[in-house]
């Protein structure tokens, strides 16, 4: 069982020592992973899939539980993390009922049958248009497959850490899809440029320069903002689906914004660099 993982520190892209020596992550907990881009985000992610041992580019090291990885032991935390990209498309030739059902096999899942209908209830949760068991993968939508994928890893998969990149353009309900994920009390790095999605994690982690350079703890400020946010987003969503239902919006229908500018103005001042 992973209760937590840490990120021990080595160097950036100049050779320079990284300013955050140690990076701590506990199960149940997001963290958010931000900086331009090429400032070194998916390096990060990767260096924990692979559990580095200081053999990669950055020299950086993951210990799990607080130990290092030997490694003997690589192989078998391969499935103690699963990845969920903006990027997923499915051309395999099966249902969706016959990949559910391989996939839990192989997971060593006892009557997998019977959680069939809590997966298929998440998928369309996160997607648009609904798809059915006997649905071919092939004809799923980009969003459909990411939508797929997110209920397969909160439920067949049970890796305890989840690895998230992008996909607040990946056509799903990334902010739902985050609260699935967590509720597992999973450890989630949400790789992202979303200042919804960052405000949602504890922490964020600001890369620069390929290191690791600051570490933002979420301030009761920002979660208000956040609130505010989901608000937005709120109205923004229902718009666009009475839009995809071929309504016409009327004078009543303007998106309020109840966010302070006092309050804008003071998080751009101090994190302005983290929504690049």
């Amino acid at each position: 069982m992973i209760k937590h993982i840490t990120i021990l520190g080595g160097f950036d892209k100049n050779g320079n020592q990284e300013k955050i020596s140690e990076l701590k992550v506990c199960s149940g907990e997001v963290l958010a992973v931000v900086g331009p881009t090429g400032s070194g985000k998916t390096q990060l992610i990767s260096d924990i899939e692979q559990y580095a041992e200081e053999e990669t580019l950055t020299g950086r090291k993951i210990l799990i539980n607080g130990q290092p990885v030997d490694k003997p032991g690589k192989k078998s935390l391969s499935r103690l993390v699963a990845q969920v990209s903006q990027n997923m498309n499915f051309v395999i030739d099966l249902s969706i009922k016959d990949f559910l059902l391989m996939h839990a096999r192989v997971r060593g899942i006892s009557n997998p049958e019977q959680i069939l209908p809590e997966l298929l209830y998440v998928t369309n949760l996160l997607s648009g248009e609904p798809v059915t068991l006997t649905t071919n993968l092939a004809q799923l939508s980009g969003g459909q497959s990411r939508a797929l994928m997110v209920a397969d890893v909160a439920i067949i998969s049970n890796a305890p850490v989840v690895l998230i990149d992008e996909i607040e353009n990946a056509g799903i309900d990334r902010l739902q899809a985050l609260k699935i994920l967590t509720g597992q009390g999973k450890i989630v790095l949400v790789v992202s440029h979303d200042p919804t999605l960052m405000l949602m994690s504890k922490q964020r982690v600001v890369m620069k320069n390929g290191g690791m350079d600051k570490i933002c703890q979420t301030t009761e400020l920002e979660k208000r903002v956040l609130k505010d946010l989901i608000g937005l987003e709120e109205q923004v969503a229902s718009l666009r689906e009475r839009l995809r239902q071929g309504e016409n919006l009327g004078a009543e229908d303007g998106i309020k914004a109840d966010v302070e500018e006092k309050e804008r103005r003071i998080l751009w001042q101090e994190y302005r660099y983290t929504s690049l």
